[in-house]
């Protein structure tokens, strides 16, 4: 039996996210009677952490509004910077190299390059974690409480949507790359057993995880880090 159809109008900034064939924007999609508003626009293929709101007409509407018989929808973004109870994230298992940039600039990212889907969702509900990825089907789960769709192939382009979509607060040098651990400053003598000969002899200052016991020094390394850095801090004053 048919329940009519409805005109489902998705703004350019999440276009993207529709079937080739539906990236004009406007989709015009076949009612069931029962199907909520939120269910649509997911089988569309937009998560519903990439929505901000919906609206029917002029009147802003929930997910849980059944569409009728033509109704127009609005489909809008989620609004940047965009709020979160705690700057806290959980990458998936294909962000490692984001999970990387992310601790480099202090900001708390926890990442296991091990992790199943049911796992990462339960873990970022148990520790009020933001979880990313770019897994669609992993942020329609019910449970999840928070997530967002990164994107950007390039794990640089990735910082920078993650960065603008949340504004974290950043401190730069401040985490462990591989734990996430906060760095605390040591003497030399705590970390020389770690270090090869010409790193003691050619620098003073240094840093150790306390969780995984990773020592860290400003090296020939830290240029290209520092690029990340500063390419991210100059976006940030502008």
């Amino acid at each position: 039996m048919s329940h009519g159809t409805a005109v489902v109008r998705v703004t350019q900034e999440l276009r993207f996210l529709l079937a080739p064939r539906n990236r004009h924007g406007e989709v015009r999609v076949a009612l069931d009677g029962t199907s909520s508003l939120g269910h649509v626009v997911e089988s569309l293929g937009i998560p519903r952490t990439e929505v901000g709101s919906l609206a029917v007409g002029r009147h802003e509407v929930g997910v849980a509004y059944r569409p009728r018989d033509g109704d127009v929808v609005d489909v809008r973004p989620v609004r940047r910077p965009q709020p979160v109870t705690a700057h806290r994230y959980l990458l998936d298992v294909h962000l490692g190299a984001l999970a990387r940039r992310m601790r480099l600039v202090g900001v708390d990212t926890a990442y296991r390059n091990d992790a199943d889907d049911p796992e990462l969702v339960e873990r970022a509900a148990a520790e009020g974690r933001v979880l990313l990825t770019r897994d669609r089907g992993l942020l329609r789960r019910r449970v999840l409480i928070a997530g967002a769709y990164v994107r950007g192939d390039r794990a640089d382009d990735q910082l920078a949507d993650v960065l603008d979509r949340f504004r974290p607060d950043l401190a730069p040098w401040t985490r462990c790359l591989e734990c996430n651990g906060v760095l605390q400053a040591v003497p030399v003598d705590r970390v020389a057993h770690q270090l090869e000969p010409g790193t003691l002899r050619t620098y003073t200052d240094f840093s150790r995880c306390p969780g995984c016991g990773r020592a860290y020094w400003r090296g020939a390394h830290a240029r290209r880090l520092a690029a990340v850095v500063d390419r991210v801090t100059a976006g940030r004053a502008r």
